[in-house]
């Protein structure tokens, strides 16, 4: 057995568990007998700074300590990949410096790795990683983002000349008139501050490289298994075929791990520098510093209302900090994008002026998180609307009937940009007033307030961009497959097997597939085995972000299993010599429309058609199994909901209890309920996280100072309400399905509710907050700003 056996050579070669494990036991550089060589581990050595010059680096210690196989830095990895460059090609003025695996000459982030060891255990490569000396002459830092653009501050990439990496305005209509003529103008600055995706289970890899075929195999804890075999093939120059990424069950994504990350592609360098199967796995603290995080943004809204409380004219500016690099492939500056160009895009005003700026800092990257920009685009218009309504003497709900977008008005096109149709708006707020019984809260808020008990509610509207279709990311550059395809094979026994290229990070998206497999075909859901998340097998596909499972595989798994049923019919037609069109598929029986009765089980129609073709008519194609994709080809599908929070604030101590929380929801057809359901109460969960909890938190320095699970807070279960959800179901036109995607609403609905609701609360004092999170201390800041004592 060769050197490069793996441990799938392995198992494959049906050597016994107890066997197998007893092997893996040994010791040394091979496992005993087999020569099969010992995965190594891989820690890294991280930049203390936010910002320093690397002036040497010393690992003749790491080198000699126990276990230890290599320590490479930048000039052992850096020259096998070809750099990362995360720059969007069809956003004019859209830039970044290729960003290269390890920290070279300087160290742009705290976090960013600089040197990598290898050993046989991870404990090894932790103590090796300690004795690696590192002399570091630190500079100064730049970290928040208006400093960014102070040309008094330093500069990230002193090759670019400031630290501006995208620049980007929208001017419709005359804003600047509406704003003249208004009877109230509303406005204010906001600050959110950076957050985590505090997944379940944190990234990780293995990276096999086979020297003696050329291959590489990396099982990842990615969303999108196509995508990182396709960044693998042409920055490692391998072969695709060669390349095969396996992405099993992980703990959670919410778009962090749909991001490119450096130390991840640093893994697998390792494994064809030493021909090993390498492991990397982040823990915690690596997390904090090395995963994508989200938010950053300081903005300043303003919104123009007449006096029969209709909205004119808005107007937005954002800067958002984005880290040290863009984001390949999956850029960050969608985070603004998204804000300018979704802001008010369910109330109807046709004025309407925008910019956002993104700007390098030396923090860690920007990637894609749940909701992306969205949450902000919900929030803005939301928090203003209400202050219009409170000084017109309107109530909110009225205010917000006023001014959406009627039936009538769809397909139409928003200021923004967005390509409206088919939304409920009025519908899913009427039934969201009656589900938590509006009117008796207000009452109740009223009378509570008399008592000095304050409590604030705050409804809010949101769209959620789902299903990202080729005009997105293709124009961008960026190798990203908005397909995704569904195989299916009846098996001999009758039942269905299903290879999706859509993969599953627990949201239950492989349940709801084999639900539309079973239906579509005509058998229990029992009978239907589902694979996923391995590219050597499925179709071609973009996997799991941004909604699309049900939009998008859904809809491949609904063509391939009506394909399968055309053509498991025609052969049982053909055995029966019954009519095509009298025949029918229920509970894994052929049947006769015409009676009822069963013709043939799809086990024996299985069965004469994979073993006794010989008695089949002359030639009869025999097609058992199927392939079907799709891809949308619209910019991206939306779907819409309205949410409501109940909050009570304490003005002594500043803490803010959630009471309530209600959302109604506009997915299109719901094919599983229950599944739907919990990823809204999922997202609300993250979404008050974010708004009330949630804060990477960074020193006068820059130095990140609240980098571990006891410092970064998250919501218990016992800060989060009652969540009550319903729906309103308005089927995507343009496909069969009808599915329009959710895994994003219950976040952006939240942030926006409990942003309305919290300064509702706060109202009667005359003040208001507008920095996330609304910390006790946060809180108090605003109330000491009362106007009202």
């Amino acid at each position: 057995m060769s050197e490069a056996t793996t441990i799938g050579n392995v198992i494959g070669a049906s050597i016994p568990r107890r066997e197998l494990n007893r092997l893996v036991s040994g010791k040394g550089r091979y496992i005993d007998d087999i020569k099969l060589p010992r995965m190594l581990h891989l820690a890294y050595v991280r930049s203390p700074h936010p910002h320093a010059r690397i002036k040497a680096i010393s690992t003749e210690a790491a080198l000699a300590a126990a276990g230890v196989e290599a320590v490479l830095t930048a000039a052992e990895i850096n020259p096998m990949c070809q750099p990362l460059v995360g720059v969007a090609q069809h956003r004019p003025g859209h830039r970044s410096p290729p960003q290269k695996l390890l920290a070279e000459e300087r160290a742009l982030w705290q976090g960013q790795p600089v040197a990598a060891v290898v050993a046989a255990t991870r404990a090894e490569a932790e103590d090796a990683a300690a004795l690696v000396e590192i002399a570091w002459e630190p500079l100064e830092p730049v970290w928040l983002p208006h400093d960014a653009l102070d040309a008094r501050r330093p500069v990230v990439h002193p090759e670019l000349g400031d630290n501006v990496a995208f620049d980007f305005s929208i001017e419709k209509g005359n804003a600047a008139k509406a704003f003249a003529e208004a009877a109230v103008i509303v406005g204010d600055d906001f600050r959110f501050e950076r957050q985590q995706a505090m997944t379940l289970e944190a990234r990780g890899l293995i990276a096999d490289f086979n020297s003696a075929d050329g291959t590489l195999t990396v099982h990842h804890a990615h969303q999108s298994p196509f995508q990182m075999q396709d960044l693998y093939s042409r920055h490692f120059d391998i072969p695709e075929h060669k390349v095969k990424v396996v992405a099993p069950d992980i703990g959670g994504g919410f778009g962090m791990k749909l991001n490119v990350y450096t130390e991840e592609l640093a893994a697998v360098a390792a494994s064809i520098r030493l021909g090993r199967p390498v492991k990397y796995c982040a823990d915690r603290l690596e997390a904090f510093l090395g995963d994508a995080h989200a938010r950053d943004h300081v903005m300043s809204a303003r919104m123009a209302v007449s006096a029969d409380g209709k909205i004119t004219a808005m107007e937005v500016d954002d800067v958002g900090a984005v880290g040290a690099y863009g984001m390949p492939l999956r850029f960050n500056v969608a985070e603004g994008m998204m804000l300018i160009t979704m802001c008010g895009a369910p109330y109807d005003f046709s004025d309407y002026k925008a910019r956002t700026r993104s700007v390098y800092v030396n923090k860690n990257l920007i990637g894609m998180y749940r909701g992306v920009g969205m949450p902000f685009a919900c929030i803005l218009p939301e928090v203003l609307a209400d202050r219009a309504a409170n000084q017109l003497g309107i109530d909110p709900v009225e205010f917000r009937r006023r001014n959406f977008r009627r039936k009538e008005t769809f397909p139409c096109l928003t200021p923004g940009g967005q390509r409206l149709q088919g939304l409920s708006l009025q519908a899913s707020l009427d039934k969201l007033v009656v589900s938590m019984d509006y009117d008796a809260l207000r009452a109740e808020q009223t009378e509570l307030r008399k008592r000095s008990i304050y409590r604030g509610i705050g409804i809010a509207t949101f769209l959620e961009q789902t299903a990202y279709g080729p005009p997105y990311y293709g124009p961008s550059g960026a190798r990203i497959s908005t397909q995704d395809g569904c195989h299916l094979r009846l098996e001999p026994s009758g039942t269905i097997r299903c290879v999706t290229s859509i993969t599953d990070q627990g949201q239950g998206t492989l349940t709801g597939i084999a639900q539309i497999v079973a239906d579509s075909v005509g058998v229990g859901y029992d009978d239907v085995g589902m694979i996923a998340g391995d590219s050597t097998i499925s179709p071609y596909g973009g996997g799991a972000w941004a909604s699309r499972g049900m939009m998008v595989g859904g809809e491949a798994a609904l063509g391939a299993g009506r394909k399968l049923k055309a053509n498991i019919l025609a052969l049982a037609g053909a055995i029966t010599q019954t009519p095509l069109g009298d025949l029918d598929i229920v509970a894994s029986q052929v049947v006769n429309t015409g009676t009822g009765m069963a013709v043939i089980s799809l086990a024996d129609v299985a069965k004469i058609g994979y073993f006794r073709q010989d008695t089949l008519p002359p030639k009869f194609d025999v097609q058992l199994s199927v392939t079907h994709s799709f891809v949308t080809g619209e910019l991206c599908y939306i779907a819409n909901g309205v949410q409501a929070s109940y909050v009570e604030l304490d003005p002594e101590t500043g803490f803010i209890k959630m009471l309530g929380q209600w959302a109604v929801d506009d997915c299109g057809r719901i094919i599983n309920p229950l599944l739907v359901n919990e990823q809204v109460r999922g997202g609300i969960a993250q979404g008050i996280g974010a708004v009330l909890y949630e804060e990477c938190m960074y020193g006068p320095e820059g130095y990140l100072e609240n980098g571990t699970m006891i410092d970064y807070l998250l919501p218990m279960a016992a800060d989060l309400p009652d969540i009550v959800v319903e729906h309103v179901e308005t089927p995507e036109a343009s496909t069969d399905l009808g599915a329009k995607g959710i895994g994003e609403a219950g976040l952006i609905g939240a942030m926006g509710a409990v942003w309305v609701a919290v300064n509702d609360a706060l109202a009667p004092f005359g003040t208001a907050i507008t920095h996330q999170p609304f910390t006790p201390e946060r809180v108090l800041d605003a109330l000491a700003k009362s106007t009202r004592g």
